[in-house]
C-alpha cells in the first residue's frame, strides 16, 4: 500500500522566508503543502492563502498601523488550518504572525484534537535573543515543538527550555559561497531600499541623495542599479521618475548576478547585507525606522551592531549608517572610503575569512530541513 502524503501547512511572510519557503517544498516533494507564501514558493507549487505582502510589516508603529489587517489574516490562517488537518505547520520567520496562529490553534478545542493526532509545530529561524528580548527563548519553548536555527551557538538559549533545537546553517550560504565569480571590476553602484514597503519608503529618498551628490562629486560613470521585489517594484517605479538621475531596475531574481558585478552596495540593514558578505561585496549598511521604533529599539538592543556579519565577527566590517546617521553626507564618506583599494581589500579578505562561519558541512539548510520533515 502507498504512504500517505505528509500534510504540511507551511507559512512565510517575508521574502526571505518565501526563498527558503521555496528551497524547502523542492527538496519535499514527497509532502503536500498549503500555506502562505510569495513567488518563490508558488513557483514550487504553492497556492498562497492570501497575499504574502499582507504580512511584510515591520516596526512597532508600522505593525499597530496594520492591526486590522493581520488580525483578519491570523483568522483567517488558523480557520484554515484547522480545516487542511496537517501533520505539521512549519512557520518561517515572521514570529509574531506565526506565534498568535498557533497561540489560538493551541488553545481551541479543535486545535487540541488536531495535536492530540500528532499536529506539531516547527519553526526556522532561531529569534535573536542573544541581542534582546532574552525572554523569548522560553516563550519559544512553549509555542512550538522543534526550532531550526542558523547557528551552533544559538542552540543553548533554547535547549535550556526544553525546546529541540538544531543548526542547520545560514540557508543563503548554500547557493552563493564559492558559486558566484566576482567581477567587481565592474563600474556599478547597487542600491539596496528593503523589501518591506514600510523600509522602501523610509530608504528610497535618501539613496536619491547618495545618487544626486555621488554624480555631484565625480561619480557619474557608474551604472546606478535597485533590484526590485513584487511587493515594492510599483511604487519604487513611479518614485524614480521624479529622480534626476535614474537608476535601472531588475527584478530581485536576478540580484545575485547584479551582486556579483557590484563594485559597491549601499543596503538596508537585514538578509540583503548577510548575501553582499557571502559575495565579498564592500557594502555600506543603511536603516531608518520610525523615531519611536528606533528609540525603543536603541534601549532594548544589546549588541555593537545590527549586520550579522559584524555580529558573528564581533567587529565593524561592514559601516553601519543607522538612524539619525543614515544621511547621504555620512553614507557618501563611507562609500568614498570603499573606492580607496587598501580599505577595499581589507574588507573583501574580511568577509571572505567568514565563509566558514555561514555554513554546515553536512548539507544545505533546506535539504537538511525538508529532510527532517518529511521523515
Amino acid at each position: 500500500m502507498q504512504n500517505k502524503k505528509k500534510r504540511i501547512f507551511i507559512i512565510a511572510g517575508e521574502v526571505s522566508g518565501d526563498v527558503l519557503g521555496g528551497h524547502i517544498m523542492s527538496h519535499a516533494k514527497s509532502a503536500e503543502f498549503v500555506g502562505v507564501g510569495g513567488e518563490n514558493m508558488q513557483r514550487a507549487g504553492l497556492k498562497s492563502l492570501f497575499p504574502m505582502s499582507d504580512l511584510s510589516v515591520m516596526g512597532i508603529v508600522e505593525v499597530l498601523a496594520h492591526a486590522k489587517t493581520l488580525t483578519r489574516r491570523i483568522k483567517q490562517t488558523v480557520d484554515a488550518i484547522l480545516e487542511y488537518k496537517p501533520d505539521l505547520v512549519l512557520t518561517i520567520d515572521s514570529p509574531g504572525f506565526a506565534r498568535s496562529v498557533i497561540k489560538q490553534i493551541r488553545s481551541s478545542k479543535s486545535g487540541q484534537d488536531l495535536i492530540a493526532n500528532g499536529l506539531r509545530f516547527h519553526h526556522v529561524v532561531a529569534p535573536q535573543v542573544w541581542a534582546w528580548r532574552s525572554g523569548r527563548a522560553k516563550k519559544y519553548a512553549k509555542i512550538f515543538d522543534k526550532l531550526y536555527a542558523f547557528f551552533d551557538f544559538e542552540i543553548p538559549y533554547f535547549t535550556k527550555y526544553g525546546l529541540d533545537t538544531v543548526a542547520v546553517g545560514h540557508p543563503i550560504a548554500d547557493g552563493l559561497i564559492g558559486k558566484y565569480k566576482s567581477k567587481q571590476t565592474e563600474q556599478i553602484i547597487t542600491l539596496i531600499p528593503g523589501s518591506r514597503m514600510s523600509e522602501v519608503k523610509r530608504l528610497l529618498p535618501l539613496m536619491r541623495d547618495i545618487v544626486d551628490r555621488l554624480v555631484r562629486n565625480g561619480y557619474s560613470k557608474y551604472r546606478f542599479v535597485i533590484p526590485t521585489v513584487e511587493t515594492t517594484v510599483g511604487y519604487i517605479e513611479q518614485e524614480i521618475k521624479k529622480w534626476p538621475v535614474k537608476p535601472e531596475l531588475l527584478p530581485s531574481t536576478d540580484r545575485y548576478d547584479l551582486y556579483a558585478k557590484t563594485y559597491i552596495a549601499v543596503a538596508a540593514s537585514g538578509t540583503v547585507s548577510a548575501e553582499l558578505a557571502m559575495l565579498h561585496v564592500p557594502t555600506v549598511v543603511v536603516y531608518k525606522m520610525n523615531p519611536i521604533t528606533m528609540w525603543i529599539g536603541r534601549r532594548l538592543i544589546h549588541v555593537k551592531w545590527v549586520s550579522l556579519v559584524n555580529i558573528l565577527l564581533n567587529r565593524g566590517v561592514l559601516p553601519e549608517c543607522l538612524g539619525g546617521d543614515a544621511n547621504a553626507e555620512t553614507v557618501l564618506d563611507a562609500v568614498q572610503q570603499l573606492t580607496i583599494p587598501s580599505k577595499r581589500k581589507k574588507m573583501i579578505d574580511t568577509l571572505k575569512s567568514a565563509d566558514d562561519l555561514w555554513r554546515k558541512p553536512d548539507g544545505g539548510a533546506a535539504s537538511l530541513i525538508a529532510s527532517d520533515i518529511i521523515k
